[in-house]
């Protein structure tokens, strides 16, 4: 009888069926699942709600999404056996928690997806849900339309990302990426008359938006736009496209309006504040992941930054947390500038979502 090669016997030890992937989805152990299958292929469908890290990056970003080596580590390919060989490299790199689900994809959801369950809640379920509990308020693209074109007092701010508001949006719309809602509200919209009509592509981040703003009390009118910048192309209404207007430096006023807001938001929760030195110890645990998430603009985070912190916009942390964090059962600690108000408004949020969260609140000014 021929001996097994190292590799393939090493290989077999990886290989866990679906059940045991269950299983792990269930118990409190940390874990990672990186779905590796091409980008333009996962989309926002993977049955698993998973982070989408590409076989051909994931030998050089694998320590950006799992720091820790020895957290397990489950990847699922598209059923084609690509994970198998990738497994046993990363093992080489003392990645020895590393294991591949048999069949991948095509396998985990062969007998549908209804049941199945996931590693994050899906963005768009956890958005209705805060719907249907609070009765957020919405306004069709049609009404919109009707607003603008009577000449209301109607103001859009769209959630998204800047290039995402850049590719297209509702015509004379502002851009104000979720999480900065609360930090620039009162620059955008002085007038508390104003309409506020929150938009997105879709619905997630606009929800989020309307009811972070109603529960921060805010004295407008706030309303999210039903099915965003879809719905208004269904009506064969245009899009504008370009920065036409998007949010600018925060005054001192609007600052102070929004420290305010921060503390109606945040009457309820409670999350420990910490200092750089307990967030750079965490981060060095070998015992427990940490991400350090820096969640100002890019723009500020490019000026001045913490070492070791990743730039994750807080927006995109609101609707697809699973696409920076990797493992579950991490610790998130959430830095922000001394107002805080960008980590109050994910903070609120993810804590709905089981998220162990702390705060690291800054003076970056001072410390550049």
């Amino acid at each position: 009888m021929s001996t097994p090669s190292i590799e393939t016997a090493s290989t077999a030890e990886r290989i866990i069926d679906a059940d045991t992937l269950r299983q792990w989805l269930a118990d409190d152990v940390e874990l990672a699942v990186l779905d590796i299958r091409p980008s333009d292929e996962v989309g926002y469908a993977s049955p698993l709600v998973a982070t989408n890290l590409p076989a051909d990056r994931l030998a050089a970003e694998i320590d950006r999404f799992v720091p820790r080596k020895l957290v397990r580590t489950v990847l699922v390919d598209g059923g084609e056996g690509l994970a198998k060989s990738l497994a046993v490299r990363l093992a080489d790199t003392s990645r020895n928690e590393v294991y591949v689900l048999s069949g991948g994809i095509p396998e985990w959801s062969r007998n549908g997806t209804e049941d199945l369950p996931t590693f994050d809640i899906p963005g768009r379920d956890f958005s209705l849900d805060i719907r249907d509990e609070r009765d957020t308020p919405s306004v069709s693209a049609a009404e919109l339309k009707t607003l603008k074109d009577q000449g209301a007092d109607v103001v859009v701010i769209d959630t998204r990302t800047l290039p995402e508001f850049t590719a297209g949006h509702v015509p004379g719309a502002v851009g104000v990426p979720g999480a900065e809602l609360l930090l620039r509200f009162a620059d955008v919209v002085p007038s508390p008359d104003t309409h506020v009509v929150v938009s997105c592509a879709g619905l997630p981040r606009a929800i989020i938006g309307t009811q972070t703003l109603i529960d921060s009390g805010v004295p407008n009118q706030v309303s999210y736009l039903h099915d965003g910048t879809r719905a208004w192309k269904e009506e064969n209404l245009e899009l504008e496209t370009g920065a036409t207007a998007v949010y600018a430096p925060v005054d001192h006023a609007a600052r102070e309006v929004a420290a305010q807001r921060v503390e109606t938001i945040t009457a309820n929760d409670k999350f420990p504040r910490i200092d750089v030195q307990t967030a750079q110890a965490w981060a060095a645990d070998p015992d427990r992941t940490t991400y350090l998430l820096d969640v100002r603009t890019p723009e500020e985070i490019a000026q001045s930054h913490l070492p070791g912190s990743i730039t994750s916009e807080g927006g995109q942390l609101l609707g697809v947390s699973h696409r920076t964090i990797a493992v579950r059962g991490a610790r998130v600690v959430l830095i922000d500038d001394l107002t805080g108000a960008r980590a109050a408004v994910v903070s609120h949020w993810l804590q709905q979502r089981d998220f162990e969260i702390a705060l690291l609140l800054y003076d970056f000014e001072a410390g550049a």
